[in-house]
């Protein structure tokens, strides 16, 4: 009858009038409903539109859609934790989802029942329809903003301002605070509710002798951008995989927002210091990817503005760092122990972890805590998390729970020396949903609040400390709405500031649990996104090979650097959920590293033909790196020792290997023969540990031995033609003597001398006999041995079809 008379314009009494006049309703209409219940069934059902209007309406409300078909949103309730003599006002806007117009419509604030838990806090979050008697009277009045008609499809912002002392509060706490959409249908012509929205009213106008000390967790968490390539310049010019992460740093992205709403906030901050590190790599030049090459990338000042603004944030506060890449705790547990090799990065990630913050951040971190993914545990992970070095475990209520009546202090010892630091599960996801909508973060803003002031009014006389642990990596819009929630708590009236360091050193409450759950209570959702056994193969992989190829470096920092980081990256937590994103940065990683080995290679050879007793063989490496090598191996192996022996009498020859960047090296082993045939010989790398260091490279030697009767028969063959050239040289003379001419100006060919004579001096005659006699030396032209092909310490590559004899 109150929402019948408010309708037609009148002005309603205040509420506890209402309730009156409501319950004598009721007394009045129990005679006429007990005689309905004893008649006798009709054989008919009446037509709807002669139900008694009453009767209707219940019925309506029965049919009604979950939250009614209208659909109603709060985008601000200001203040969010009112004072006496504060007015409140509450705006939004209401949207016909039905097909039918709606009007004419009132939109009311109703003041539910001061709730008494956390639990009924939740519950009324996840009420759906209305609720006559839990969702409180309409304040009525001048409190409420007539619609004269909301046709279907159509919104209407609204907004209500009401006084706090109006809502006729009676004690602290929390209060259900309701907007709703009364109004009537063409087919439903009677007054009725049609939508609802919920949200908390924390009431608390003076402080509490006894505050909850809050820790918020503020964390600087991102994805793998940082490829492990890097220039060949002396500066080591980064490479990244894109360039997305400018976006986040820029004004308005994630990154930004959390670094200039988290330095006003009274939080701990939890960084990741491979973001750090990418961060200032892009601060100086730097080149992205794109597709097959690479671009300069252009977002230096953006860097350093956000660099330069959280180092500003961070002085004072407490600052905690993960290890190096966030790696992931669980999957390290679960999965990563099947691989031989794999813890043992973390303790080098937290070592690094440490400097690379206070390097960059001029700050010094705490590195003795470890956050599995939210903060779910079991002993294994418990494990792992200490074994790089971490005894503060930051874990979640729902994941030990508690079997007390009031949340305990957030600390808890779990045995050998560890602290468990439980957050509270309904704090820590209370901001996990689409914050885009003003809606919905009121909603959770203000059921935040709510949960805070319950849990201080759970123990009044006792002081707590409280953690809160959010997402890993909350967006831009999660980040405003914690911070609006942790700005209305500013007032310090039921709980205050405190860090995560001061947190993990509170005396643990008695009842508290400290039984870490088993492996079979891990939660199954987190279970299946978990990196595959296939991540830390990889890793394994990509390690050993790093390994073999920095020890034969003189520069190894140049390499072990970059791809240490992005072996940790390939770890990281932030892969969770991007199995085919991760695979391709961990192959792109070794990919790289298998073609820089390779730049260190055997040059091939052709076969060769040693005739002789010994020779030299060449083998000649390439070093096409930018940096020298040291410390290889070169080892030549002969299959037919028999046949063909190396360095004295063994089938195994080898000899150092140290090359210049941008050079190639002759390493020359001595081969002897001991008999005639093919013999295949192997050329192979080897690391300073006796590994194998890329492909071997075979070629065969052709033994040709040489017998001593071999060798006079070539020598008479020599001596024979010496003699011969004399006989010809001698024979010339004559004939030049006998024509008349100067013997050197007889023709080569024995033919007429030249103009003017036949004849000559008879002693030219003369002299060609004696030249002819026998043991004449054939001066100057005689010609000289001819010279091996391959000298025994030739530093020249044998060519195609070489002949190596001696």
């Amino acid at each position: 009858m109150a929402e019948a008379a408010d309708l037609q314009g009148t002005t309603g009494p205040g509420p506890a009038r209402r309730r009156l006049r409501r319950m004598a309703a009721v007394l009045a209409g129990a005679p006429l409903l007990a005689a309905l219940l004893t008649m006798p069934p009709a054989h008919a059902a009446p037509a709807a539109p002669q139900q008694p209007a009453r009767l209707a309406a219940a019925n309506a409300a029965a049919k009604a859609p979950e939250r009614g078909s209208v659909d109603v949103a709060i985008d601000t309730l200001s203040p969010n934790t009112p004072m006496e003599g504060d007015t409140l006002t509450v705006s939004g806007t209401v949207t016909n989802r039905g097909k039918e117009t709606v009007g004419p419509a009132t939109v009311d604030v109703r003041l539910g029942s001061r709730m008494s838990s956390r639990g009924q806090i939740d519950a009324v979050a996840k009420r759906g329809a209305f609720r006559s008697g839990a969702d409180g009277e309409a304040l009525g009045g001048s409190y409420r903003v007539r619609i004269p008609a909301l046709p279907s499809g159509v919104s209407q912002d609204f907004s209500l301002r009401v006084p706090v002392d109006e809502l006729g509060l009676d004690g602290e706490g929390v209060y259900q605070l309701g907007v709703t959409l009364s109004g009537r249908t063409p087919s439903e012509p009677y007054d009725q509710v049609l939508g609802i929205e919920r949200t908390f009213l924390p009431w608390q106008p003076e402080a509490t002798e006894k505050k909850t000390q809050l820790t918020y967790l503020w964390p600087l968490v991102s994805s793998a951008h940082l490829s492990a390539e890097t220039g060949t310049d002396d500066q080591q010019t980064p490479v990244f995989e894109d360039d997305k992460l400018a976006a986040e740093l820029a004004p308005g992205g994630r990154l930004e927002r959390l670094v200039s709403l988290g330095a006003e906030l009274p939080v701990t901050w939890v960084i990741d210091p491979d973001l750090l590190a990418t961060v200032e790599a892009m601060t100086n030049s730097y080149q992205v990817k794109n597709g097959d090459q690479q671009v300069a990338g252009k977002n230096q000042a953006v860097a350093e503005r956000w660099l330069d603004s959280l180092e500003k944030a961070v002085q004072g506060r407490k600052v905690v760092a993960l290890p190096y890449g966030d790696p992931d705790l669980a999957s390290l547990a679960h999965r990563g122990k099947e691989v031989s090799g794999s813890l043992s990065h973390l303790r080098p990630a937290t070592d690094v972890a440490e400097t690379a913050v206070e390097t960059i951040l001029h700050v010094k971190p705490s590195v003795d805590f470890a956050w599995p993914v939210d903060g779910a545990v079991d002993p294994s992970i418990v494990d792992v998390a200490t074994s790089a070095g971490a005894d503060k475990i930051i874990a979640r209520g729902d994941s030990l729970r508690d079997d007390l009546s009031y949340a305990p202090n957030a600390a808890r010892p779990i045995g050998g020396g560890t602290t468990a630091v439980v957050s509270d599960a309904s704090l820590s996801t209370a901001f996990q949903g689409d914050m885009t909508r003003a809606d919905s973060s009121t909603l959770a803003v203000q059921q935040f609040l709510a949960q805070t002031l319950a849990l201080t009014h759970q123990q009044p006389g006792k002081e707590r400390n409280i953690v809160v642990a959010p997402q890993r990596m909350p967006s831009a819009a999660q980040a405003q709405s914690m911070a609006t929630a942790l700005r209305a708590l500013s007032a310090q009236r039921w709980s205050q500031p405190s860090d995560l360091v001061a947190a993990a050193a509170a005396k643990p409450d008695p009842g508290a649990a400290t039984q870490v759950p088993g492996e079979r209570r891990y939660p199954g959702r987190l279970r299946a996104a978990e990196l595959p056994v296939a991540t830390y193969r990889d890793v394994r992989t990509t390690q050993e090979t790093l390994d073999d190829f920095a020890g034969i470096l003189t520069q190894p920092d140049r390499v072990v650097t970059p791809f240490g980081n992005a072996i940790d990256r390939g770890m990281s937590t932030s892969w969770r959920g991007q199995a085919e994103a991760a695979n391709g940065y961990r192959t792109g990683v070794l990919r790289h590293l298998k073609n820089l080995t390779a730049e260190v290679q055997l040059i091939d050879k052709s076969d060769l033909t040693l005739s002789g007793r010994s020779a030299t063989i060449p083998v000649t490496v390439q070093n096409q790196l930018v940096q020298g090598i040291d410390r290889l191996t070169l080892r030549l192996t002969s299959t037919k020792p028999t046949r063909l022996k190396l360095n004295g009498d063994s089938s195994v020859a080898e000899l150092p290997v140290r090359i210049d960047g941008g050079h190639s090296q002759s390493v020359k082993f001595t081969a002897s023969a001991a008999a005639n045939g093919r013999v295949p010989v192997t050329a192979q790398l080897f690391t300073p540990d006796g590994k194998r260091y890329g492909r071997p490279m075979t070629f065969t030697v052709e033994v040709s031995e040489i017998t001593p009767t071999v060798m006079l028969v070539i020598a008479g063959g020599f001596l024979l033609l010496v003699l011969a050239g004399v006989r010809m040289y001698t024979q010339r003379k004559r004939a030049a003597a006998d024509g008349g001419g100067e013997a050197d100006d007889a023709p080569t060919d024995g033919g007429p001398g030249p103009e003017g004579g036949d004849g000559g001096p008879v002693g030219a005659g003369s002299d060609s006999a004696e030249d002819d006699r026998p043991g004449a030396a054939s001066g100057p032209g005689q010609p000289s041995d001819p010279a091996p092909d391959t000298a025994a310490q030739s530093t020249a590559a044998p060519g195609q079809g070489e002949k190596v004899d001696r």
